[in-house]
């Protein structure tokens, strides 16, 4: 047990950091009730919880790589304890914003790059691919159980006790400290990049804002946009603001590089095409894993009508397979090799997301849903399992905490394009289909019909049937008219969630083409360059 006493330290950060935001994410009405707002704050914090991580991860990465990799994980994970305690008290949505969203982002921006680099730095060779195995069993596990844990807590009890519970976490993580081994040194240096800092603060920020809150201020016809350049949404405009800003990093890096200074970032990693790889790997992942947790819970809570709690109890099966997936995923790769482990990862995801399509009726096929979320378990496992590895042993141990960076960078950047993307495919396919049913609706006037597609043809949310039918029964519509209507929306649905499944598979079968990218021996080795040939023989990269 000794040897693995330091990694029950990290997997245990790695559970709380996940679990937290699923918690969130289960007790938005609790929360809109018990401070007094409403969802679109609650929404807001959220989405700024996501800014702040993605904003400051590259910086969080470079400081570990400053300070040694355990002081940054101790100053992160204190953060966060402090951010976690603010969040238990919080008297307002106002307080919910520092606690949450600031001091509990900014932690794990700075936690999250050292605990890779801890792990690169503690183990070795089938050690080292066991124990990222195991933060990503600790990863999905947070994502499938937090809906249980914080459904059942806010329900019975108080989300409050929640986060209350994470202060006495930390603490017991920072007891275990001592555990850990500074093996990753702290590197001297003259200054940190301020200005790349903030190109890339800003930059990620806006552009995850952007994947963000497309989908409610509309991607080019305005909904609910803040403002209309030009009769426009604003995202495109955010989107592009984004853009130019890391282009302008980017080449504020080359410069620094040039003239012999220290940048933000090193770019010389990215010409490593194992890391390259590996990181689309880790975006690839994130964004299939967020594109199904936010298609499912939308089909198990507003279509079939269950409650966190047992949304969260249908998504156990994830746990279960994940788990047991994750922990052969590194003895598999020993004889497999990385490639045809997260090869069959994603193919396995993809078999899912078709299994789960099969099975969006009105009714749930209890049966068949259980086995497409232990399928869709196995391949995140399996997935999960390589992708710390290979990007770690893409770099140099000194660059170990900035790879944490970029790899967590990415994983972010793939949750907001998946929630992103996955959430535009299914509103767009709603709104069109609700469109196209009433239009054929027989059992309609022609005038309602005609006004209602009118209606529609803007957008329409995502809602359960007893809000549609309210809002129906205020128009005064005859109740065989209301009926129809809700029929149709009901369908409507059902086609929104298959095309987003669609979209999952589609995204997932793109994925696999990452995979001729990673290396095929489980030995690769760290550092290698295009100009450095690996001697292990490994010549995928």
């Amino acid at each position: 047990m000794g040897r693995w006493a330091p990694l029950s330290v990290l997997a245990l950060a790695q559970l709380l950091l996940v679990l937290d935001t699923a918690v969130m994410n289960v007790s938005i009405s609790t929360l809109v009730e018990d401070l007094d707002t409403d969802v679109v704050a609650i929404q807001a914090v959220i989405t700024a919880y996501s800014l702040v991580m993605a904003a400051l991860m590259l910086i969080g990465g470079r400081l570990g790589e400053r300070w040694g990799s355990r002081r940054a994980f101790a100053v992160g994970m204190a953060v966060y304890g402090v951010g976690s305690a603010v969040t238990a008290v919080a008297p307002g949505v106002g307080v919910l914003l520092v606690g949450w969203s600031v001091l509990e982002g900014a932690g794990a921006a700075l936690a999250l790059p050292s605990l890779v680099a801890l792990v690169a730095g503690t183990y070795r060779d089938r050690d080292r691919a066991m124990a990222y195995g195991v933060l990503g069993a600790a990863a999905g596990i947070g994502v499938a159980v937090g809906p249980i844990v914080g459904g059942w807590v806010t329900t019975t009890l108080t989300w409050r006790l929640v986060f209350a519970g994470e202060v006495l976490l930390v603490l017991a993580i920072l007891a275990g400290l001592r555990r850990l081994p500074g093996s990753v040194q702290p590197q001297e240096r003259t200054s940190i990049d301020l200005i790349g800092a903030a190109l890339s603060a800003v930059g990620l920020g806006l552009v995850v804002l952007a994947a963000l809150r497309g989908s409610t201020w509309g991607w080019l016809r305005p909904r609910t946009s803040p403002v209309e350049p030009l009769g426009f949404a604003a995202t495109p405009f955010v989107a592009v603001a984004g853009a130019l800003l890391l282009v302008a990093f980017v080449s504020w890096q080359r410069r620094r590089e040039r003239t012999g200074r220290d940048p933000l970032v090193q770019l010389r990693l990215l010409s490593q095409p194992t890391l390259r790889a590996g990181l689309a790997t880790a975006l690839a992942q994130n964004l299939l894993l967020l594109g199904l947790f936010f298609t499912l819970p939308l089909y198990l809570q507003l279509v079939l009508g269950m409650d966190p709690f047992e949304t969260g109890l249908r998504l156990l099966p994830v746990s279960a397979t994940l788990l047991v997936a994750s922990l052969l995923g590194p003895r598999l790769a020993v004889s497999w090799g990385p490639r045809r482990v997260v090869g069959a990862g994603l193919g396995t995801i993809l078999l899912a997301s078709l299994g789960v399509l099969a099975v969006i009726q009105p009714q749930l096929a209890s049966a068949r849903f259980a086995v497409a979320m232990a399928v869709l378990g196995a391949g995140m496992g399996l997935t999960a399992s390589q992708i710390g590895n290979i990007v770690q042993g893409s770099v140099e141990d000194h660059a170990r905490s900035e790879a944490g960076g970029l790899q967590f960078t990415a994983q972010n950047l793939g949750s907001a394009l998946g929630t992103a993307l996955i959430g535009a495919v299914l509103l767009s396919v709603l709104t069109s289909a609700t469109a196209t049913l009433v239009a054929d609706d027989e059992r309609l006037q022609p005038a309602l019909r005609a006004d209602t597609v009118t209606e529609v043809s803007v957008g329409v949310a995502f809602v359960d049937l007893d809000t549609v039918r309210g809002f129906l029964e205020q128009r005064e519509l005859d109740p065989q008219e209301v009926d129809a209507l809700l029929d149709d929306y009901a369908q409507a649905q059902l086609y929104g969630l298959r095309a987003a499944l669609l979209a999952v598979a589609g995204l997932a079968l793109a994925a696999l083409g990452l995979v001729r990218r990673l290396p095929d021996a489980a030995g690769h080795q760290a550092g290698a360059t295009p100009e450095e040939p690996d001697p292990s023989g490994d010549r995928s990269a």
